[in-house]
């Protein structure tokens, strides 16, 4: 993975700049392109700000055949149903929506598909059936990152379990991948559970606040959205002799954790490596840009585009960690996964690759910048 607290002054002036764009006029179309609105919920951590980028960058590849329009409603089921219905007033053909509800936008959404507008949700699912959706599955990261960290654990001790957005499918279904896995070792307990919201200041403040009351000597394992990073620092800090076992966070600055300690010598701690014991798994970015590629395939008349797309998993372990030299598509395509933490934003994650997405790179998760088009 991994998303956002964001301040009451925030969300005051984005709510009341969504007002004022809600009362636009229907707009016409640019120049013979499709109108595409992109409906964001939350802001405020890397891995929306890196999905946010990669669904530019994939307009930008398609630029002669699309127009992005940009809005974000913030964590508010009402706000987002508000600007859907907004954008399918402005002339939309189609919307891409990173859902803060799998329910709550369903009338919002089947009025759109029936002014024959394409819906694709992204990373976190809707139940509407017009919809369309893109998203990894969710149950099987976590259960796969669970029973990884269980293992480590000898199948038995204490877990502390961090928790994400609540209300979203991806932490839903997230949460009970985890849990399902937990009851089936009666000698593993889950003895903490905060809730991180996928923001890497709360969940260190909240793991901080735990573990006032706590040792980490008591603790064999850390599960959730987030955490890991948290955990080994303050191991480090207080001279413990190993680290804790963490599933699932795919954060640069996991993975750099995770590469052998002294393999990078320019990296200055605390983002530099570690030995530290994970398995990275982590919602890809690029999901939004690939229901972006899809909604032109759908548009352009292409009707083999399927209402569900389970997008494959990428599970790095401390067995398979490969440092980025470039960064570049290619290289990322023949098996390196993390990157220099001069390249990357430490919250960033590094699952950008997909076979399935070639116009967008680490420049479009940076920068909004796709990737070069291949001569004609």
């Amino acid at each position: 993975m991994g998303r956002r607290l964001i301040t009451r002054a925030w969300m005051a002036a984005t709510f009341g700049l969504i007002v004022l764009m809600t009362a636009l006029p229907a707009a016409a179309k640019s120049n013979g392109k499709y109108t595409v609105y992109l409906s964001m919920s939350y802001v405020g951590n890397g891995w929306q700000s890196e999905a946010t980028n990669m669904i530019k960058a994939m307009a930008a590849y398609y630029s002669d055949k699309v127009d992005l329009r940009v809005q974000v409603a913030g964590p508010v089921a009402q706000r987002q149903i508000q600007q859907i219905n907004s954008m399918a007033q402005a002339g939309a053909d189609a919307i891409i929506v990173y859902p803060i509800s799998p329910t709550a936008l369903n009338t919002a959404i089947r009025d759109a598909c029936k002014r024959g507008i394409a819906v694709f949700a992204y990373d976190s699912f809707v139940t509407e059936p017009c919809a369309y959706n893109v998203h990894p599955d969710q149950y099987e990261l976590a259960a796969t990152a669970a029973e990884w960290v269980v293992k480590q654990m000898d199948r038995k001790g204490n877990l502390l379990f961090v928790t994400g957005v609540p209300g979203t499918t991806v932490d839903t279904e997230r949460t009970r991948g985890y849990r399902d896995v937990v009851k089936k070792y009666p000698d593993v307990k889950i003895v903490g559970e905060v809730n991180g919201m996928w923001s890497l200041a709360i969940t260190e403040k909240v793991i901080t606040e735990f573990m006032a009351t706590h040792k980490w000597d008591d603790i064999g394992g850390v599960i959730g959205s987030g955490g890991g990073w948290t955990a080994w620092q303050a191991q480090k800090a207080a001279g413990a002799p190993k680290l804790t076992p963490y599933g699932t966070d795919g954060a640069n600055a996991t993975r750099v954790a995770m590469l052998p300690q002294g393999s990078m010598p320019s990296a200055t701690y605390p983002y530099a490596p570690m030995s530290a014991p994970a398995i990275s798994l982590e919602s890809t970015p690029m999901s939004g840009a690939l229901a972006l590629k899809l909604a032109i395939k759908l548009l352009d008349g292409d009707k083999s585009v399927p209402k569900e797309t389970v997008i494959p998993l990428q599970i790095v372990t401390t067995d398979n960690i490969k440092l980025c030299k470039t960064g570049s598509w290619a290289e990322m395509r023949d098996g390196c996964n993390v990157f220099d933490p001069k390249m990357i934003n430490s919250d960033y994650v590094d699952n950008i690759y997909s076979p399935l997405t070639p116009e967008v790179g680490l420049p479009a998760a940076m920068a909004g910048t796709p990737e070069p088009k291949s001569p004609q």
